[in-house]
């Protein structure tokens, strides 16, 4: 599964639960078609919530990651 923008996934989401309904309400709530229509809304809802866990770096990280060579970046093991 490939990662979706945080904005777009919501909308993504709201596609698939639409989906799941119109398939479950053709084929049937019992069917095999309908479980994996609602397994992709909670794959995407899965997928929303770490992208939601993810801390953001902060500056110093940023700093870190762009001069890794810069002595206060150095990391020493013991």
């Amino acid at each position: 599964m490939t990662t979706t923008p945080a904005g777009n996934i919501q909308e993504k989401i709201e596609e698939e639960v639409e989906n799941a309904r119109t398939v479950c309400d053709v084929i049937g709530n019992t069917s095999g078609e309908c479980a994996a229509a609602w397994d992709a809304v909670e794959e995407l809802q899965a997928e929303a919530s770490h992208q939601k866990q993810v801390k953001p770096k902060n500056s110093f990280e940023k700093y870190c990651d762009e001069n890794p060579d810069a002595a206060e970046c150095r990391i020493y093991d013991e």
